[in-house]
């Protein structure tokens, strides 16, 4: 006799990960913008090049942007506008990764 088809189950592991992964916002798409943005004191544009007003979250990666964008102009910290100074925090502001829904 030969074998069957046996049907393939989902494990309980798998479906909570995909009920956490429909239901955490992870902070993308039109909700994450504002905070991606920085305009209302966003988690990831820090810093703003002076030159052409790109952000970056760190210096580091402002220093990369400045040495391939601009080459010929001496890279300057103390020159970079920082986006966090001018803003006050507000702790009502949801962060990203915050649990959403509870529907399942």
């Amino acid at each position: 006799m030969t074998g069957k088809a046996k049907p393939k189950k989902h494990t309980a592991k798998e479906i909570a990960a995909k009920v956490d992964a429909a239901t955490t916002s992870r902070g993308g798409g039109k909700l994450g913008l504002a905070d991606r943005s920085g305009l209302e004191k966003g988690g990831h544009a820090k810093f703003e090049c002076p030159h052409c007003k790109i952000t970056a979250p760190d210096v580091k990666s402002m220093q990369i942007h400045h040495d391939a964008r601009h080459p010929k102009i001496p890279f300057d910290e103390s020159k970079l506008n920082d986006l966090h100074a001018s803003f006050v925090v507000d702790p009502a502001k949801p962060k990203p990764g915050v649990r959403g829904s509870f529907k399942k």
